[in-house]
């Protein structure tokens, strides 16, 4: 029963992750980032409350807990739903890697989960030079924006200094969701 449970939660968070109705043109697509861990700047970990919300999701915003580690060599994420590990997400930089529970929906996918984390964390410098052409991005101490052809496509908003201190919202226009992140550093960091 936990797990039908698990599975069931799960499956509402990743509506942020499941694909528009209607397909983004190609070049539109929002782009895969794909940093190398080293140019977040500094070792960071963190324990996260995740809360996604999907504009054509009727069920309301769901939560999830995660632990977020970035050091030189290596992202690691770990997402969990009542009290079980349900997805780890590695990255090296060069190789991503996913380990998932049989229950979770191949819909949230770790790719755009690695761009969102980037997105939100990464320095300005380094995001600006993964774009491909056409898109842009806009910084200032309390938001970001991501932008293409001159439109918003996702907004940052953020509550603390540094960025991944206190709370962070995302605000995905062309996707369709919003994605609420209150973090504290690990003790031990």
């Amino acid at each position: 029963m936990r797990r039908l449970i698990a599975a069931a939660a799960l499956l509402a968070l990743t509506a942020c992750a499941a694909r528009p109705t209607r397909p983004a043109a190609r070049e539109e697509a929002l782009p895969e980032l794909r940093l190398p861990p080293a140019g977040l700047g500094q070792p960071v970990s963190l324990t996260q409350q995740l809360t996604f919300e999907h504009a054509r999701d009727a069920g309301g915003a769901r939560s999830l807990e995660a632990l977020l580690e970035v050091d030189a060599e290596q992202l690691r994420l770990a997402g969990f739903a009542l009290g079980q590990r349900v997805f780890t997400l590695l990255w090296d930089g060069q190789h991503l890697e996913e380990q998932r529970a049989p229950f979770v929906p191949s819909q949230l996918q770790a790719a755009r989960v690695l761009r969102d984390i980037q997105l939100v964390y990464w320095p300005a410098e380094g995001v600006r030079a993964a774009l491909p052409p056409g898109w842009t991005l806009e910084d200032s101490p309390g938001s970001r924006a991501l932008l293409y052809a001159g439109q918003k496509k996702v907004v940052v908003r953020y509550d603390g200094h540094p960025r991944w201190e206190g709370g962070a919202e995302l605000r995905n226009e062309a996707e369709h969701y919003r994605l609420s992140i209150q973090s504290r550093r690990n003790p031990d960091e």
